[in-house]
């Protein structure tokens, strides 16, 4: 039976991976990580490491991987469920108890899965026993070879009714149409085999249980040439992908991974040595299958069919996708020769060829600018005014909104690019003159941002709409009187800025002169104008935007404070099991999921 989610997330937090390897492997700290000796192979020289913050192990030298629970089961040989149990004991956690209701569950997969694993088996040697030479003819001009064939337990689907009548002395009638392989047919009085007369391919979870198949016709007067199982209450498309399971064993080796569009572009990718490719089972790519990607890959390549609807749908996926980018992740895409599937490229011009093509590909936020950018008409200032508000739209979409401003900062620097005549900047900012190009500039700064933490940069952008907004805040100048900033040397500068807020020399002048201040602050000024991510949104903005765009800098800061305390939090509770201490962590992730 499967454990809640929330239940194994509550035991990780309990519980740090080094606190639980450290029991039977000695570490020592490393930065942020720990080494040691590995449990898994004879060495000398430490190659085992732990990340308490990413919340796994791995072992250079064998290449195992894996969190606290894999840990378990692969040095104790426990089944899943001792190590849930043991680990759940360890941090003071009482044992799940199943309903009736999860053991009907677990019934239920129990037989869904035996009935799709003996067809799958039923399948496949009804291939290889080569009773259907007409199929292997056809998998022999598609260039599959029989070693594939074997590892994907690719079948046929003869229509035989041996098999089902096999079915019904072991099931009943429910469970068999609960598979979603047979439907009863009430006038012919029969079960109907949904993949008859196809090639199957077995669609595997990430244990490598089959829950679903694909079915691929050799009629050329069939007009569905794919067909999949239904969704069922085991199997929903959006949530898994093809060849996952074997995929994810190849996260050791590479942070990327080819998703491509069918059975075929991964059998033959894979024939060639390329084992880290998935396919996503004929869907538009969902948030839940990036997710999925995301936890053993961080850089996927989105590599669709060369022809105009295959790109087509890989702009979709892109604008789909890009609201959910995430910083320490990437989405990259690929774009083939036309009329070329990664099938087809990879038999004709070879693995060499295909990797060297894999060197063009493009970040997700450069292949949506040169898709829009191709429909521009360059000389109409409406289809350019069209283009800008387009991809500013989809900046507005990332949910991460500290990564939304980069990528409208650099969408920005692009299209003032497009219009270098146009003047962008406003009177009342301080004006530092340019010494590079507008690129090279955005690459100085991305550089020069790296140093500091998020929080310092979102206190720069508090400081920056004050500097340049000084009626608004000298109005309202309890908003920044109180605050306590990161550094020292900040905190001096907000004062000297308030104290000049309240001088005559303000009143006199309405504008910051930065000549009044010594170097040391001048330093500071230029700093925050340079590193401010919120300058690009601040343009063109009323009052009262304002003072808006300053409170949700001000909550942004409030929740990366309130964050740093869990984590601090999170330490504490990991060495010592209080349930005071885990209480007062409850509190805070619920303050922080609330806003």
């Amino acid at each position: 039976m499967k454990y809640p989610k929330e239940y194994l997330d509550e035991i990780k937090i309990r519980l740090k991976v080094s606190q639980v390897v450290g029991q039977s492997v000695k570490l020592k700290k490393r930065g942020k990580e720990f080494i040691g000796l590995s449990p898994f192979s004879n060495e000398k020289t430490p190659s085992f490491t732990v990340n308490d913050e990413k919340g796994f192990y791995h072992c250079f030298s064998s290449a195992e991987h894996g969190n606290i629970f894999d840990f378990l089961m692969k040095t104790k040989n426990y089944k899943f469920g001792e190590a849930v149990r043991e680990l759940a004991s360890n941090a003071g956690m009482p044992p799940y108890r199943f309903t009736k209701q999860d053991e009907e569950r677990q019934n239920r997969w129990k037989t869904y899965n035996a009935i799709l694993e003996k067809y799958t088996n039923f399948c496949h040697e009804e291939l290889v026993s080569g009773k259907h030479p007409e199929v292997f003819e056809y998998l022999h001009k598609r260039k599959t070879m029989k070693k594939e064939i074997i590892f994907f337990k690719i079948g046929y689907a003869s229509g035989s009714t041996d098999f089902v009548e096999q079915l019904t002395k072991e099931f009943n009638e429910e469970q068999i149409n609960s598979s979603g392989i047979y439907y009863f047919d009430k006038n012919k009085k029969k079960y109907i085999d949904r993949f008859r007369n196809r090639i199957i391919f077995p669609v595997k979870s990430l244990n490598g249980s089959v829950l679903a198949i694909g079915g691929r016709t050799l009629s050329k007067t069939i007009f569905a040439k794919y067909i999949n199982s239904p969704e069922t209450e085991f199997y929903k498309k959006g949530n898994n992908l093809y060849n996952i399971n074997a995929a994810k064993e190849f996260r050791s080796k590479s942070e990327e991974i080819f998703v491509v569009e069918g059975y075929m572009d991964v059998i033959n990718l894979h024939k060639f040595g390329i084992q880290n490719v998935v396919a996503n089972l004929g869907t538009a790519m969902t948030e839940r299958q990036l997710d999925l990607i995301w936890k053993f890959f961080k850089n996927p390549i989105i590599c669709l069919d060369g022809d105009e609807s295959g790109q087509k749908a890989a702009l979709r996926a892109a604008e789909r996708l890009f609201p959910l980018m995430k910083a320490d992740f990437n989405i990259y895409f690929l774009t083939l020769s036309e009329n070329l599937d990664p099938d087809s490229y990879i038999n004709q011009e070879g693995k060499e060829s295909f990797i060297r093509l894999a060197e063009s590909k493009v970040e997700i936020q450069n292949f949506v600018w040169n898709s829009y950018y191709q429909d521009v008409d360059k000389n109409n200032p409406h289809s350019l005014t069209l283009f800008e508000k387009r991809i500013k739209a989809l900046c507005n979409e990332v949910k991460d909104k500290t990564l939304a401003k980069y990528f409208l900062d650099s969408f920005t620097q692009k299209i003032n690019e497009l219009t270098p005549n146009l003047n962008f900047r406003k009177n009342n900012f301080i004006k530092f003159k340019k010494a590079n190009s507008p690129l090279q500039q955005t690459k100085d700064v991305y550089k020069q941002r790296s140093r500091f933490e998020e929080k310092e940069l979102k206190e720069f952008s508090i400081l920056f709409l004050v500097i340049n907004s000084l009626d608004i805040f000298r109005k309202n100048i309890e908003l920044i009187s109180e605050m306590t900033f990161s550094s020292k040397k900040i905190n001096e500068f907000k004062q000297k800025l308030i104290d000049y807020l309240l001088s005559e020399k303000f009143f006199e002048r309405k504008k910051l002169e930065i000549e009044d201040f010594d170097q040391k602050f001048k330093n500071i000024i230029n700093m925050i104008n340079i590193n401010a991510p919120v300058k690009i949104i601040y343009k063109n903005k009323s009052d009262t935007e304002i003072v808006s765009i300053f409170n949700e800098i001000m909550s942004e800061i409030k929740k990366i404070e309130l964050q740093k305390k869990i984590e601090f939090l999170e330490d504490k509770v990991s060495l010592n099991l209080d349930e005071n201490l885990y209480s007062e962590l409850l509190s805070l992730r619920n303050q922080l999921k609330g806003g």
